[in-house]
């Protein structure tokens, strides 16, 4: 059997759609996974093992650069990688536009399928004219987590139930570390996202480094703004660091070496619980039954919509993650 898998962006969607390889290879043994996904998160499937092709898309710089011989002959390469496979089923578990034209491009044998959304949950950007593009449309609960989402479609579309922890793939940290990495214990605050809204408090940073010291505390920035805001973090915390600028998979051997991590709703914070590294997720403005960590007790999530977290409730969630180390 062979599968493709489209989940182009962003970097928390990509990590929540993981799942669906283990549980494809664990009812249907010797199937052969293929993945379409942005260019930039290239890196963080292929760490799956499971995933025998993955596919690059990079619609934003081709647009950029249609007048360019060189990008539409890579344009036209994309094309060709992801016709050369035919295919038994075709997924997209995203539900957009342009992940129904790739599926559209992709070819199947004959009686093949081409499988997705019928619907979207709340909040989500799925666009209904993708639905043009199927042979056939699995509906799921509007209030449906962000990981169960497709593997409820490729589950109903292959036959099994899923009735297992969420298994992303990923592989244990490695002994080696980057020079910028501490070689001990340190905590990693994934205190950066771009809507205002869902961060959390300055001050309660502050005060939860304060009360984990002396563990190393490391500050991860991805723009100017994120930057000068860890410095700000740094300069009231002695026992913080702020990080050079990282690329995303340094991004994600932080999230995997940490001893704890403690982060608003963002895929880095997401990306240590899919390690299932001790983490604490808080949520200020955005849903939690969306995107929480719920597969393993050490993940702790707290805090909703309109309802961030206190200060102790953090604390007292991340020191009893510590005492678990």
């Amino acid at each position: 059997m062979k599968i493709l898998l489209v989940r182009v962006s962003s970097l928390g969607d990509v990590l929540h759609n993981l799942p669906l390889v283990a549980d494809i290879l664990r009812h249907h043994p010797g199937a052969q996974v293929d993945w379409v996904v942005e260019e930039g998160y290239v890196s963080l499937v292929r760490l799956n093992p499971m995933v025998r092709k993955v596919i690059p898309f990079a619609l934003r710089r081709w647009k950029k650069g249609l007048g360019d011989a060189a990008v539409r002959a890579e344009l036209r390469g994309f094309f060709r990688d992801l016709r050369a496979e035919q295919y038994d089923y075709v997924f997209d578990t995203q539900g957009l536009i342009k992940t129904g034209i790739i599926m559209a491009a992709a070819r199947v044998r004959p009686g093949g399928q081409k499988i997705g959304l019928a619907n979207g949950t709340e909040d989500s950007g799925y666009e209904g004219i993708s639905r043009v593009f199927h042979t056939r449309s699995i509906a799921v609960e509007p209030r449906t987590h962000a990981v169960a989402r497709g593997r409820q479609v490729v589950a109903a579309a292959l036959g099994y139930t899923v009735d297992s922890p969420p298994d992303f793939g990923l592989p244990p940290p490695s002994a080696a570390r980057p020079d910028w990495m501490p070689a001990g214990d340190y905590a990693v605050f994934f205190h950066g996202t771009a809507r205002d809204a869902k961060k959390w408090a300055p001050a309660h940073w502050i005060a939860l480094g304060r009360a984990l010291a002396p563990l190393p505390i490391l500050l991860p920035w991805g723009s100017p703004r994120e930057q000068q805001e860890a410095e700000a973090l740094a300069a009231a915390l002695p026992n913080a660091r702020v990080l050079p600028k990282l690329s995303m998979m340094d991004a994600v051997e932080l999230a995997r070496h940490a001893a704890l991590a403690v982060g608003v709703d963002t895929g880095l914070t997401h990306i240590a619980a899919a390690f299932v590294r001790p983490t604490v997720e808080i949520y200020c403005d955005s849903p939690r039954w969306k995107t929480e960590g719920n597969w393993s007790p050490r993940i702790v999530n707290l805090g909703d919509t309109g309802a961030p977290p206190t200060v102790e409730q953090v604390v007292a969630a991340a020191r009893g993650l510590l005492q678990q180390v």
